[in-house]
């Protein structure tokens, strides 16, 4: 009875695990189930990769064959057990000539394609929209400098959702196609434009990159590099952080949004309508309910995922629930943590003024936070840079 138990018990776990396998699904401009290959290429660069990756490949495996085949004939043929002697020579001109030449050739071969392609990767003059990524731990900010949106920012940020799935223990039948891939403000760039992508970083070294457009640049505090790319495809194309940043290394993915001309400058004209509407006065004076109401959307967009809706934390990551920082009547300790950072706790001067006295107010009067203390804006602006 216990074998027919443990078959039984085996057979419930395969069938399991084939229904797991047939819910997971390919990602369209992302990884592909059981993907061996390359990326499927979306710009001309990316090809190029491509043909240079196989071309490579193929050289080294004829390369490979054609040596170790000539050595064992060598070997087989003139084996001592069928009366062959050993030949006693020091050296041969002819020989020495022959093994330096060939190679040489081959690696001029290999070299002259691969660095056009180099080159042309390198290339970003002429583009028709320049955008800036910062990498902060553990999220990128994008700034667009040049093109229909010049003067467009935002932050975008792993969707809550998912890192919710990740602490849960990502059970498979809740796991979407795009599984720590989605974020809340993708970077949204036009088809068949040349788009040049400046990075830099805020705290530590981050890396840019998506592989169907065939880049990845490093993002270096102090230091500014560029890359760039032009998707001859609309649709969604995601990458990741390509340093290892920090424990949250695995939730700062990347998602571009390629699409028409037309739907580019519409959706810059959106975003710059809505910046507009978000431009707050640092010198306004807000009333606990707004500030209070306002905070708890910026906690949940930026804070929640290390210190949990509920404040409590979780290993490393100190609770707010209780904090003696956030209890305390001295206002500017709390302000100048979430301004410079502390320990694990990155930095957070990219937030407005209204948003880090919004947060601040809200963990102050969260929980059983309520201290009725509020932080107004002025007060944040007052400590930046002290």
């Amino acid at each position: 009875m216990k074998s027919i138990s443990k078959i039984a018990a085996l057979l419930s776990l395969a069938g399991a695990l084939a229904g797991t396998a047939h819910a997971v699904e390919d990602l369209p401009g992302g990884p592909a189930v059981r993907q061996l290959n390359l990326h499927a290429a979306a710009t001309r660069i990316a090809v190029e990769q491509s043909w240079l990756h196989w071309f490579m490949l193929i050289t080294c495996i004829v390369i490979f064959i054609a040596v170790f085949a000539v050595m064992f004939y060598s070997i087989w043929k003139h084996r001592k057990s069928v009366g062959h002697k050993p030949a006693n020579f020091h050296e041969s001109v002819t020989v020495e000539v022959i093994w330096t030449i060939i190679p040489f050739i081959i690696v001029i071969l290999m070299a002259l394609p691969a660095t056009k392609v180099l080159v042309a990767s390198k290339d970003t003059s002429n583009a028709d929209v320049t955008i800036k990524a910062t990498g902060y731990q553990w999220k990128w900010g994008y700034d667009y400098l040049s093109g229909d949106a010049q003067g467009v920012s935002f932050l975008s940020t792993l969707l809550p959702s998912h890192r919710e799935m990740s602490n849960d223990g990502a059970k498979a039948a809740d796991i979407p196609s795009n599984y720590l891939l989605a974020v809340d403000n993708p970077l949204v760039v036009p088809v068949n434009k040349k788009v040049r992508i400046i990075t830099t970083a805020n705290d530590v070294i981050h890396a840019w990159g998506v592989p169907a457009f065939g880049v990845k640049q490093d993002a270096i505090p102090g230091f500014v590099r560029d890359t760039w790319f032009r998707s001859e495809k609309v649709g969604d194309f995601y990458g990741q952080c390509y340093e290892l940043c920090g424990k949250e290394h695995a939730y700062m993915p990347i998602h571009v949004k390629v699409v028409s001309q037309e739907q580019f400058a519409a959706w810059a004209t959106e975003q710059k309508k809505i910046m507009a509407a978000k431009a707050d006065d640092p010198a306004k004076v807000w009333t606990m309910t707004d500030i209070v109401a306002r905070g708890e959307k910026v906690y949940a967009a930026n804070c929640a995922a290390c210190h949990q809706a509920n404040g409590k934390g979780a290993g490393p990551i100190l609770p707010l629930d209780g904090s003696p920082v956030v209890l305390d009547a001295d206002k500017t300790k709390q302000i100048h943590i979430v301004l410079n950072g502390r320990a694990a706790m990155p930095p957070w001067k990219q937030l407005s003024d209204t948003d880090l006295a919004a947060v601040i107010s809200y963990t102050k009067n969260a929980w059983g936070n309520k201290t009725g203390q509020i932080v107004q804006p002025a007060e944040v602006l007052a400590q930046r840079g002290k």
